[in-house]
């Protein structure tokens, strides 16, 4: 049985657009409440998921944001946003050539996927920023992933680093993010701050692979849920992510984070807890054992990995460094409530935002038949 992992791979490097819900994405913890001076943030990329969340709060707290993207995908988004269109690619178009001029406090790289293109426009802002903030990956690291890792934990290599393609099931996805990483940090020695997160989840997210939960059991009836109770499992609000790095540059803050949340171990059973309250408390939960699992084919769920073999460390990433620079997450059940709350809009809001993750109904009654029908015969 393949894991979540590669959907985390696949989810992380293809984040579509979205729009804004009206959701409140400016809530910020009591100790970032006093405004800071203004900033003047360049956001790369900036109408995926993370970057809109980033846009709102931004603005919230009287900071001036440009936009550098493509201008095709969904261009009538902040349309009172500085927008200023080209390529990543210095080798396509008008690429970077309206980034040529003007200064910003801090650049946020939201669509850092190739070192090239990093190292392209990390050069040609080093003169006119002070800060440049890079979006990366928990998949940076080498795995397997060591058990309570540090941002001190090896990276992924690649064989051949100038290889511009992501490959099968995203292969090449990590260390195409190490690289990325270290392009923005050459560029801008002492200047770059490096955020690997590990799942981002919350309203807006176009993966619909942590949706795929608090939406299953608001269903209700039985379902199947991976694993065991006490495994443990990180997930980041989208809007926790997005306020703290707003909140790193007011600060002016560099350095490499986990950014992988909560700050307290999660246990997978506490999150079937919240999914639970947060939708229909007649669901049913099915534990089926992660050995069981092992031996099927072809269904997968989302977000959970198990805490065996080579996915063991996977959500047991240390963050006391992003916390103690002012990282803060809230409570598992409020992101579970929005995000049903979010889902539940789309379909007026905008069609063919309702893509779930996880297995179809039919995978599911299958694997529970087959999980009550192994346990018959063991007796």
């Amino acid at each position: 049985m393949t894991v979540s992992r590669r959907e985390f791979l696949q989810w992380s490097a293809a984040a579509s657009a979205l729009a804004a819900t009206g959701l409140d994405l400016s809530a910020a913890p009591a100790d970032r409440a006093a405004k800071a001076a203004p900033k003047r943030i360049l956001i790369l990329g900036g109408t995926g998921f993370l970057g809109p969340a980033t846009i709102e709060i931004a603005q919230s707290r009287g900071h001036h944001v440009t936009m550098f993207n493509r201008g095709k995908t969904r261009p009538d988004l902040f349309p009172g946003v500085e927008k200023l269109h080209g390529d990543r690619d210095p080798k396509k178009g008008e690429g970077l050539k309206a980034l040529e001029t003007g200064t910003w406090d801090a650049v946020i790289d939201n669509s850092a996927y190739y070192p090239r293109m990093v190292a392209a426009s990390a050069g040609l802002l080093a003169p006119r920023v002070k800060q440049y903030l890079i979006i990366s990956s928990i998949s940076a690291y080498k795995e397997p992933n060591p058990e309570n890792g540090t941002e001190d934990a090896p990276l992924a290599t690649l064989a051949d680093p100038a290889v511009e393609e992501m490959g099968k099931e995203f292969q090449n996805y990590g260390g195409l993010k190490a690289l990325c990483e270290q392009a923005a940090q050459k560029a801008l020695p002492g200047r770059a701050a490096v955020i690997r997160p590990g799942y981002i989840v919350g309203p807006d997210d176009p993966s619909g692979r942590f949706t795929y939960w608090p939406v299953r059991f608001d269903r209700g009836g039985e379902l199947a849920v991976p694993g065991g109770a006490s495994d443990p499992v990180q997930i980041i609000d989208v809007r926790d992510l997005a306020a703290w790095l707003v909140h790193l540059v007011e600060r002016g803050t560099v350095g490499t984070f986990n950014a992988c949340g909560p700050e307290k171990r999660l246990a997978w059973g506490s999150l079937v807890e919240a999914f639970q309250k947060g939708g229909n408390a007649n669901a049913k939960p099915v534990w089926i054992p992660t050995d069981f699992l092992a031996k099927q084919k072809d269904i997968e769920f989302p977000i959970w990995a198990p805490y065996a073999g080579e996915t063991k460390g996977f959500h047991t990433w240390r963050n006391d460094r992003a916390v103690k620079a002012g990282l803060r997450f809230r409570p598992a059940l409020e992101t579970v409530k929005d995000t049903l709350a979010w889902y539940k809009t789309q379909e007026k809001v905008e069609k063919g935002r309702t893509r779930l993750a996880g297995p179809s109904a039919e995978q599911e009654a299958k694997l529970i038949a087959a999980w009550r029908e192994a346990s018959k015969a063991k007796g």
